[in-house]
């Protein structure tokens, strides 16, 4: 149930992620949208985890995939600029 709500809360981060930053450079799709909210919430709780805001094992809720899936994000806008 735990990968369930891994994919749903990643898909919503995804998708709030690229309503706010909006971008040629994007990704597209189900898909990618899904891999964006996912990689966003695996990096907030990595972060959050180092900065000492979550218990180890304790993972990032809905505020903190879509903060993670901004930066990534950007950093996808950022390595799709340098390769046009």
């Amino acid at each position: 149930m735990g990968i369930l709500w891994t994919i749903i809360i990643g898909f919503i981060a995804g998708l709030i992620a690229k309503f706010v930053m909006p971008g040629p450079n994007e990704p597209s799709g189900f898909i990618m949208t899904t891999i964006l909210g996912i990689v966003g919430a695996f990096v907030a709780s990595y972060l959050g985890q180092a900065l000492g805001w979550y218990q180890p094992g304790e993972g990032a809720g809905l505020i903190g995939a879509v903060v993670g899936a901004i930066i990534v994000l950007f950093i996808w806008g950022m390595i799709a600029r340098r390769r046009a």
